[in-house]
């Protein structure tokens, strides 16, 4: 094997998640190199204008009050906001086969927002610009083929024969990672035997700048309010996730008779639905590393861990993630420990862990709940939805927490 280029930092994947990661990383002072497989001219891009359905990207992520102050910390968030973003004061949940409905609301927390709606590409053109004037080396259009250990170092060998090293590799190349698979760190995982689907709509109501959320017993459905460049409150995206084969039956539909299903399922809270963009599904899976690290490797975001979509929480905890990294990497800048130490890697994932656990165990619990029909239980959960919504102190320390604000 050719000498490798060497880094003290390798980050495999510049999604959201990673390349803040590296950012953050070199703006430590640490050597840090940045490995993507898309074009970096391609994530630069200038989204277009939204002036319909079709404008908008249909992946996006509510990023709670916690990830945005990460992201500032990066110099990023105005950057990000500079483009198309909705913040929303009031998230309104209910059971769509009962009476229970709670409501949470911005100005009970002494918040501006309760999170903000961001198409993923913006974030990720946010980053980007932001690297091009950090030291990170960027290794951008190339596929990585494998994985080396050595005896004081292990890194990846790229499609071209290109060998990089560092004392620490950090796997964000998302669920499917392979350097999760090649590094040999197993998971727990199970199908949840459902489909999300998800799009962009134009409503005849505007949405308040409200992020709704029905529940029912084949799964929930969620509207997150966008906003165009001109101010239109009328748009949303959607997440519905519904089991496998009832969310093939709403795919194979027309736009038509899909709107009128939706409407349906909205209950009309925004009226009618206007017009579709079209419309994407993907298999929703829980997955969970046994171990976020090995001896120098360690996992971030997707890679150590998926959640159903149900809260929106995906991208803020792997945010959470990144956090708890740069914490304790520039602790051990500062006791001149390398960055592969055990002991930083361990804390890292003794941080991290439980709470992952926790947010997923709890998401499990709000899907397994909802998805029963049973009267007694219907009844044990709408009264408690509406016993806890008049609990103002109780209901926003868990919305607190959820956003990560303070109270």
């Amino acid at each position: 094997m050719s000498d490798p280029r060497v880094f003290d930092i390798l980050v495999v994947g510049g999604g959201m998640v990673g390349s803040a990661l590296a950012l953050g990383l070199s703006c430590q002072g640490w050597g840090v190199g940045l490995v993507e497989g898309s074009n970096r001219k391609t994530l630069l891009e200038v989204p277009e204008q939204a002036d319909s359905v079709d404008g908008f990207e249909p992946r996006v992520s509510a990023i709670s009050v916690a990830s945005q102050r990460l992201l500032e910390t990066l110099g990023v968030w105005g950057t990000i906001v500079a483009g198309r973003h909705c913040p929303y004061q009031t998230m309104t949940v209910w059971d769509g086969d009962g009476t229970g409905r709670i409501q949470f609301e911005a100005a009970e927390l002494q918040a501006r927002a309760l999170g903000t709606i961001i198409e993923n590409r913006h974030i990720v053109r946010g980053l980007f610009s932001a690297l091009a004037d950090s030291d990170v080396e960027l290794i951008d259009g190339v596929k990585v083929t494998g994985w080396w250990q050595g005896q004081d170092r292990r890194g990846i060998e790229l499609e071209d024969g290109t060998m990089l090293g560092a004392d620490l590799v950090v796997a964000a190349d998302g669920a499917h990672s392979r350097l999760r698979q090649w590094v040999g760190l197993p998971t727990r995982e199970w199908d949840y035997d459902q489909q999300a689907i998800v799009c962009t709509v134009k409503t005849s109501q505007s949405h308040r700048f409200t992020a709704w959320q029905r529940f029912s017993p084949t799964g929930p459905l969620a509207f997150l309010p966008l906003l165009t460049e001109n101010g239109d409150e009328h748009f949303c995206s959607i997440v519905w996730s519904q089991d496998t084969e009832e969310a093939r039956r709403l795919m194979a539909l027309d736009d038509a008779t899909f709107k009128g299903e939706l409407e349906r399922a909205i209950e009309r809270e925004l009226g009618a639905v206007e017009s579709i963009s079209r419309r994407f599904a993907f298999p929703l899976r829980q997955r969970h590393a046994k171990d976020y690290i090995a001896p120098g490797f360690a996992l971030v975001g997707d890679a150590a861990h998926t959640i159903h979509p149900l809260a929106g929480q995906g991208a803020n905890l792997g945010y959470g993630d990144v956090r708890a990294m740069l914490d304790e990497l520039a602790r051990a800048r500062k006791l001149g420990l390398k960055a592969s130490d055990e002991l930083v890697l361990a804390r890292y994932q003794r941080r991290r862990k439980g709470e992952n656990l926790t947010m997923m165990a709890a998401m499990e619990g709000f899907k397994q709940l909802f998805a029963r029909d049973e009267l007694p239980l219907r009844w044990l959960r709408n009264t408690g939805m509406r016993w806890l919504n008049q609990l103002g102190p109780v209901k926003n320390r868990i919305a607190a927490e959820a956003m990560g604000l303070e109270v």
